[in-house]
């Protein structure tokens, strides 16, 4: 009896257990174990029914898997099917291209020395077109060119008569207007980077001006462009009296280098003037050089200036030598003569001799200054040759020689201190020897009148004695 007990104890605690779990079981607690039986029993029969039911959820998705599956199979068999039927189409349609080229190739056999003849004559006409002035007033001639090129080269396009006149078209184009001076309107470009329409005078192939500007043209910009660097004022000239002129022959400068012209002009800007030269090729030696040589040319200028001062008071006194006058050597030469009237012969020498020697100083100054820097001057510019070749060799050991532009500055520094330093030698010698001829002009003037007041003395002293 307590067995049984026992074994419906343990049913109805399980029973209450799994009600619990899966959240079935009443709302209402169980009163007795009768009613705990039948709730048990419930329990069973709803999850039964749940799993029925999740049975049958399960093998509904078995079943949409499936039918996935069968399609999935059935589109992959399509598209085989579908790409053997396109393989077999692109291995057709491969086939009846080479066909198709070879039939082509065989009818254009005629042509292929023509078309190879437009080709090239057409290939040399885009190269002229690319930077041609001309297209800068009829402008889509080298896109034309382009595509027409890319047809006549083309296996499987024919070339219409329409673009072979159209390129005919052009290569008259370009000869006529060679030879024609125009105006018309265009954009042109300025050196600040801005852009204006301005009246455009076209010269041939050769020049374009606008408001007497001489203009350039490159194919990759588009338009034209003011020269940042002009020619000389005379050429501008008649070039602003072509753009007024309405009739008649007028001269104007025209640049004829190059293969369409204007090469030349419009290569202007690559070439610096002498003063470009000078600032950035000269370093601190350079500069150095041209601050000594004018540092020695305004001396010799400013002595030069006082000593013709002096020549000229020295000529002066020349024409009336019995009144001494002290503001010109030879008159402190010729007063100490009078102040010594009954000295002897040897001793009026002495003291002429001495107030010869008092004058020279003043009348040779800074000659020596002259001299010294002539003579520093190409030392300079040896010493500025060899640190900008010193420069070179360095810039060859870090970066080799396999570009000159590299070491073109350190070779242009020496040169150009080479320069530098025999500009300026040259004119400190010339003045130094000019100085120096006026100098020694006025002291043998001295020299000469002193030698003959001695002789004028000893030849009283002579007839004296006599």
């Amino acid at each position: 009896m307590k067995k049984n007990i026992i074994k419906l104890a343990g049913i109805s605690f399980t029973g209450l257990f799994l009600a619990v779990s899966s959240q079935a079981f009443a709302q209402q607690p169980a009163s007795s174990l009768s009613e705990l039986l039948r709730n048990v029993e419930q329990n069973r029969v709803l999850e039964s029914q749940e799993a029925r039911e999740r049975e049958q959820r399960f093998q509904q998705q078995v079943n949409q898997q499936q039918q996935i599956l069968d399609e999935v199979r059935n589109r992959i068999a399509e598209e085989e099917a579908e790409n053997a039927r396109l393989e077999a189409q692109f291995d057709a349609n491969r086939q009846q291209l080479n066909e198709r080229r070879a039939q082509l190739r065989e009818v254009r056999a005629n042509l292929n020395e023509l078309l190879g003849t437009i080709q090239g004559v057409a290939g040399d006409f885009r190269s002229v077109f690319d930077n041609s002035l001309i297209s800068a007033q009829y402008p889509g001639r080298e896109e034309f060119l382009d595509s027409f090129i890319a047809r006549v080269a083309s296996d499987t396009e024919q070339v219409r008569v329409d673009e072979i006149e159209r390129f005919w078209f052009y290569m008259q184009q370009e000869l006529v207007e060679s030879g024609r001076v125009v105006r018309y309107q265009g954009t042109v470009g300025l050196p600040n980077g801005e852009q204006e329409t301005r009246t455009i005078t076209r010269i041939g192939s050769f020049n374009a001006i606008a408001d007497g500007d001489y203009l350039s043209y490159n194919g990759s910009v588009g338009h034209l462009q003011v020269l940042p660097r002009q020619p000389g004022a005379d050429i501008v000239s008649r070039a602003s009296a072509l753009e007024n002129a309405q009739s008649g022959m007028l001269r104007v400068g025209i640049d004829p280098t190059g293969a369409l012209g204007g090469s030349l002009m419009a290569n202007l800007i690559n070439f610096p003037t002498v003063g470009e030269q000078v600032r950035q090729n000269s370093g601190t030696i350079g500069f150095a050089i041209i601050g000594l040589g004018a540092i020695g040319v305004l001396v010799a200028l400013l002595r030069s200036f006082m000593l013709t001062m002096v020549a000229a008071r020295v000529k002066s006194q020349l024409k009336s030598p019995e009144k001494p006058n002290k503001n010109n050597p030879l008159g402190r030469v010729l007063a100490v003569a009078e102040s010594n009237p009954h000295a002897d012969t040897e001793t009026l020498e002495l003291k002429l001799g001495e107030a010869i020697l008092q004058e020279t100083p003043a009348l040779e100054r800074f000659l020596t200054l002259i001299k010294i820097i002539s003579t520093i001057a190409p030392l300079m510019g040896l010493l500025g040759t060899v640190t900008g070749m010193i420069q070179v060799f360095q810039q060859i050991t870090v970066y080799g020689a396999g570009d000159p532009t590299i070491m073109a500055g350190g070779i242009s520094m020496a040169l150009m201190t080479t320069v530098l330093g025999i500009v300026a030698a040259i004119p400190c010698i010339l003045m130094h020897a000019w100085v120096k001829s006026k100098s020694d002009n006025i002291i043998h003037i001295l020299e000469e009148q002193a030698t003959g007041i001695i002789a004028k003395k000893a030849e009283a002293s002579s007839s004296k004695q006599g």
